[in-house]
């Protein structure tokens, strides 16, 4: 996900297919440009690295980390998670995090999150939703490293998903309603750490330094999301199977946290 316009064509072509991906109204302020390429949308899962550890289902993804339930029908998620800072030095590099619904084995993703990308030496913060496969969003508020935050996705019916964030700190929200072009499986429910999507090949982008972050009261339909059936925890891992990221085991069955190693 480039929050900058370093591939112009790609941010038009996005852009133009926004209005068929969703149909969104933003309350609270609803200032809101689009991104050049999405956050990363699908998970990208590798089954060779799919192992059983403690009777908890591990795997490795190339673009997602953390915990997703995919044991039922989901209608909510939320989590709440203080933004990390990014440690940039040279380059550029991406990290995401996030609560959402489907895109663990289901075409669609509906969510909404918070970033820190690096532009060379200096870290830039952003907030943002998504309806998958439409173009990522941007929300125009100040986000800062420290911003505490909490997020909310939930089902309202048919193809229609209310996205809620609010950067306590700033003291700023959004609830925005959208809708997508096709009907959601809600076969999947998670709490993201992502490397994003992509480069022009396709590829996943490099994973800024975030050091930990931490996720606190992470739920699925309303209760702990330890406590569902169909844990699946993942971590980042690059093409040569080393891992970008660890995450750790779950608390109360509803915190974790995210801790940065490498990039690719």
């Amino acid at each position: 996900m480039l929050r900058r316009s370093i591939i112009f064509a790609a941010a038009l072509a996005l852009s133009a297919g926004t209005a068929l991906a969703a149909n969104a109204s933003t309350v609270a302020q609803p200032a809101v440009t689009p991104s050049a390429i999405n956050p990363g949308g699908l998970a990208h899962l590798d089954p060779s690295t799919s192992q059983v550890v403690g009777g908890l289902h591990e795997e490795e993804s190339s673009n997602w980390s953390g915990y997703a339930v995919t044991g039922g029908t989901y209608t909510s998620v939320s989590s709440s998670w203080v933004q990390p800072a990014g440690t940039c030095k040279s380059g550029d590099q991406y990290s995401a995090f996030w609560v959402g619904i489907d895109g663990y084995s289901s075409s669609t993703v509906e969510q909404t999150g918070s970033e820190v990308d690096c532009a060379g030496r200096t870290p830039e913060y952003y907030a943002w939703y998504e309806m998958y496969p439409g173009p990522s969003e941007n929300y125009s508020n100040t986000v800062k490293a420290g911003d505490h935050f909490t997020a909310t996705v939930t089902w309202l019916s048919g193809d229609k998903f209310s996205l809620y964030i609010d950067d306590i700190t700033e003291d700023w929200s959004h609830t925005t309603d959208a809708s997508l072009t096709s009907t959601p499986s809600r076969s999947s429910a998670e709490v993201i750490t992502e490397a994003p999507c992509c480069t022009n090949s396709g590829g996943i982008l490099p994973l800024t330094d975030f050091g930990t972050v931490n996720y606190t009261g992470s739920t699925a339909n309303g209760t702990a999301i330890g406590s569902g059936s169909g844990l699946e925890e993942m971590y980042i891992g690059d093409t040569d199977n080393r891992a970008e990221d660890s995450t750790s085991a779950l608390t109360s069955n509803e915190n974790f946290s995210n801790t940065w190693i490498r990039d690719n």
